[in-house]
């Protein structure tokens, strides 16, 4: 009904994750290195999905397609490594305000070490540009992904579903961990994506759901080779995730800093779950 790819599952986690980066990087708020952290590794998963794809697939748009997701990645790498003295417009405004601050505490006016006006700072639109191009790879993936009568239409959105879930989860735990590196973040960024991971929850579950699907499963229609039982472990997934991501933006309620840190635990636990929900169900219909 669907493939389980290898180099399908990797371009559509790269591309979910890469689009995700750029909600992030057109705030303007998070500091340059957490681009760097997010390219890198987006960038190689889709290497991986490339050599996978030559290795073991036969489709070669999808490949190409792959291909422009590193080199696109690579290039907005580079520009954001050259630029990377100006940081970003918001690092730029907390360094004034606590420039202004000290020197009304203590009357000196002094320089303060970090982010320059005079440097163009790295454009966000550089971040989409990867995205797109892994989009209209993974066009080629759900075709390369539909087995026998099943529908391709129900394939694309299992795909891009798939990616938007995965990558939104993914990149909600790594922003949760640059909290670390940039303490005095304001926590706009990370509920962005938490709430994301929410909208993204209820149609990679509903994509799942379509016939052929996990409902098939559910009924016995479909034999898991487990007696149903994965179906229902499918069914746990799904639910903990959500519960997970509810949790998750309860304790971003909180005051404390420790709040984030509980938060970021949380979202370690959603990966995998969400990862569950996605990979039990593609590998019970292949």
């Amino acid at each position: 009904m669907i493939e389980l790819d290898a180099a399908t599952f990797c371009l559509q986690w790269a591309t979910g994750g890469l689009l995700f980066l750029w909600v992030t990087t057109r705030r303007r708020e998070v500091g340059i290195g957490y681009g760097w952290l997010m390219r890198a590794t987006y960038g190689i998963i889709a290497a991986i999905g490339v050599v996978a794809g030559f290795r073991y697939g036969d489709d070669l748009g999808r490949e190409l397609a792959g291909i422009g997701v590193v080199v696109a990645t690579s290039v907005a790498l580079a520009v954001s490594v050259v630029r990377r003295k100006a940081g970003v417009a918001g690092e730029r405004e907390r360094v004034a305000v606590k420039s202004a601050r000290i020197t009304a505490m203590t009357g000196i006016d002094r320089d303060i070490d970090g982010p320059r006006d005079d440097v163009p700072e790295f454009p966000p639109m550089l971040d989409l540009i990867a995205p797109v191009i892994g989009a209209i790879g993974l066009l080629f993936g759900a075709a390369a992904a539909t087995q026998g009568d099943a529908s391709y239409a129900v394939s694309l959105i299992r795909v891009l579903a798939g990616a938007a879930f995965l990558g939104a989860v993914t990149d909600a735990m790594l922003l949760g961990h640059w909290y670390l590196v940039q303490p005095g973040l304001a926590r706009g960024p990370l509920l962005e994506l938490v709430r994301w991971t929410a909208i993204t929850w209820p149609v990679e579950v509903v994509a799942m759901l379509l016939p052929t699907g996990m409902l098939s499963v559910l009924d016995g229609s479909i034999d898991d080779g487990y007696g149903g039982m994965l179906g229902w472990f499918w069914i746990a997934c799904a639910v903990g995730t959500i519960a997970l991501v509810a949790v998750t933006r309860a304790a971003l309620k909180e005051r404390y800093y420790s709040a984030v840190m509980a938060a970021t635990g949380l979202l370690y636990l959603a990966i995998l779950t969400a990862f569950g929900t996605d990979l039990v169900a593609r590998a019970v219909l292949a």
